[in-house]
């Protein structure tokens, strides 16, 4: 299938890693767990796979995996960011800043 996105958790590399069905790396999400918060680093789509998808089908994983593990989240990066700002489903997981 084509557009075919398997989003796995690469926890040897700290990330969530997006194939294509050949095994072709799309793109990740770099990430760190810190007692009970999981911290979306950095979120990249590699160029021959933007506009496809992926970083959303792997926000969806990882969030949802955050969810199943009752961890909270902190999204570092900017694409996080503005997902959780659109996907208000979300927003029970979000870790206010400490101040």
């Amino acid at each position: 299938m084509e557009n075919e996105i398997e989003v796995v958790d690469a926890k040897d590399h700290s990330r969530y890693e997006a194939h294509d069905a050949d095994g072709t790396l799309m793109g990740f999400v770099d990430y760190r767990l810190h007692e009970g918060v999981i911290i979306f680093l950095h979120a990249e789509t590699l160029p021959d796979f933007r506009g496809r998808g992926v970083a959303g089908t792997i926000a969806v994983k990882s969030l949802e995996d955050a969810r199943d593990a009752g961890l909270k989240v902190r999204p570092a990066c900017p694409f996080y960011q503005s997902f959780l700002e659109e996907h208000t489903e979300y927003a029970d997981l979000v870790k206010e800043p400490q101040s």
